[in-house]
């Protein structure tokens, strides 16, 4: 998309040389200072220096085939038994394996010229057996791998200098790379070499479902194939984002790239080249977003925000500082959390054993707590998966009982609904056994086999408990009930729209 900016601005230099004295003058108005200066006459200069710095990564990996098999064939076939003799008489003459190589290419950039520190994109390097870094002036250096960090796509490469003078490129400050500002973004496109691009900052904070912590800088600076782990530079010269991703319905640019914001990815790094894998906070919780419907269940007033705990791991640092199930985490470590997504990339970024504040809304009221941060790395284990043995003896399923004002049916739980719907031998509460279409239940993703534990922040007891809390929530004239809903070991807040 850049380069089609360019050529458009050519062409309307071309035309207004060649006359149109017709058209009426244009007298310019006075800009500010900084809107004069916020885009250069020529970005010849600052590409001049920072080519340099970036560099081409190609790496090759074995892929194996393995040889050829025996055809089938139905039974009693006249090909089955001649293909059978050829197959057993020249089996051994076959390669059993056959090795081949692939290669790839993408960009990094030095950030340690004496050293000869290299970021570039996880996905550029992953399952490479030979990696090496081509400089500028087109010098192929082995690599060696540093560390990589999946959950933000970046890993770390180190070459050796052997005496030679390499250029580093630092690092800037993303916060500051508003949305309309100037960006320059250098890579290796299709295996072209050293390709410059500009655009401008597109937007900010994207969530394109790449990782937990997706903040990316969006650009419309054209970035393609090959230009993955490459730089994306402010006007000073510096790295504000590492180009790591394009939305594209044909493969080309269609001026709509991301990069990781340099805050983000110079944290990472840091501690790739120190430890060989990252050190993030950890809190041991699991959240959800906060809707305006949550936000009325739990009578917090003004705007939804904040991050809702639906369950927390067992001997979590949440769980020791008292934190439960059903908070809503407003503030962490002096940070609003105006939105859920925000609380895993503050929390990740802050070191490992600080005690920090955490304001939660819990009982219609704000309450402080001092959390010390775990490693998440070392700390956080996937939950067991829990299997049941044994097959109980067929019961009849209880009475259930249908509350069409929520669209759902729900019944005791009990063994039979156990073994049908796999709900853990500890849960308590009530079992949907059927939804309503159409149904705000339905539209929640609310399933035969959840399990109701509370509602309105109360245990459900039985399903006429629950119906009796809706039919109090609508004689109330409120809009809907809150449930919190287990399904195996997922647990979640829920807001039904009443009818």
């Amino acid at each position: 998309m850049a380069l089609r900016r360019s050529f458009v601005s050519l062409l309307a230099v071309s035309t207004l040389a060649f006359g149109l004295a017709a058209l009426p003058v244009m007298t310019a108005q006075p800009t500010p200072a900084a809107a004069q200066s916020a885009a250069p006459p020529s970005f010849e200069d600052l590409a001049e220096r920072l080519l340099p710095a970036v560099v081409n990564i190609s790496t090759t990996s074995k892929v194996v085939q393995t040889a050829p098999q025996l055809p089938q064939f139905p039974p009693g076939s006249p090909f089955e038994n001649f293909f059978k003799d050829f197959y057993e008489q020249y089996r051994d003459r076959l390669p059993q394996q056959m090795p081949d190589k692939v290669s790839s290419l993408g960009s990094g950039f030095i950030i340690d010229a004496q050293k000869g520190y290299v970021v570039t994109n996880n996905h550029v390097i992953k399952d490479a057996d030979e990696i090496r870094v081509i400089l500028h002036d087109d010098t192929s250096l082995d690599a060696t791998l540093v560390g990589v960090d999946e959950k933000t796509d970046l890993a770390v490469l180190q070459v050796k200098t052997e005496g030679r003078q390499l250029t580093a490129v630092t690092w800037g400050d993303s916060d500051k790379a508003k949305v309309g500002s100037w960006v320059l973004a250098i890579g290796n496109p299709f295996g072209l070499g050293g390709t410059v691009t500009a655009g401008i900052v597109s937007a900010r904070q994207r969530d394109i479902n790449a990782g937990p912590y997706d903040d990316f800088i969006q650009t419309d600076a054209s970035i393609n194939r090959g230009n993955s782990g490459g730089p994306m530079f402010n006007m000073d010269g510096n790295v504000v984002g590492v180009n790591t991703a394009i939305f594209s319905p044909t493969g080309g640019s269609v001026g709509i790239g991301f990069s990781v914001p340099s805050n983000l990815a110079r944290n990472v790094v840091e501690q790739l080249v120190k430890y060989g894998q990252t050190r993030r906070g950890w809190l041991g919780v699991r959240i959800q977003d906060v809707t305006p419907e949550i936000a009325e269940g739990f009578g917090l007033k003004g705007k939804a925000r904040g991050a809702l705990v639906s369950s927390l791991t067992e001997g979590s640092p949440a769980g020791k500082a008292g934190i439960r199930e059903g908070d809503i985490i407003l503030t962490f470590d002096g940070q609003d959390i105006d939105a859920m997504r925000k609380l895993p990339r503050i929390v990740a970024e802050t070191e490992v054993g600080k005690k920090v504040p955490v304001t939660i809304w819990r009982e219609g009221a704000e309450t402080t707590l001092t959390v010390e941060l775990g490693q998440m790395e070392t700390t956080e284990k996937a939950a067991d998966e829990k299997t049941q043995t044994g097959t109980p003896a067929p019961a009849a399923i209880p009475a259930a009982k249908e509350i069409p004002e929520i669209g759902l049916t729900v019944a005791p739980i009990s063994d039979t609904l156990r073994q049908l719907h796999g709900i853990p031998e500890t849960a308590t509460g009530v079992v949907v056994t059927q939804v309503a279409k159409d149904s705000g239940a339905a539209e929640r993703g609310v399933a035969a086999g959840d399990v109701i534990v509370e509602i309105d922040q109360q245990d459900s007891a039985s399903p006429e408990n629950v119906a009796q809390k809706v039919a109090e929530a609508k004689k109330a004239g409120r809009t809907s009930v809150l449930m919190f809903v287990a399904r195996k070991e997922d647990r979640r807040f829920i807001a039904l729209r009443l009818k």
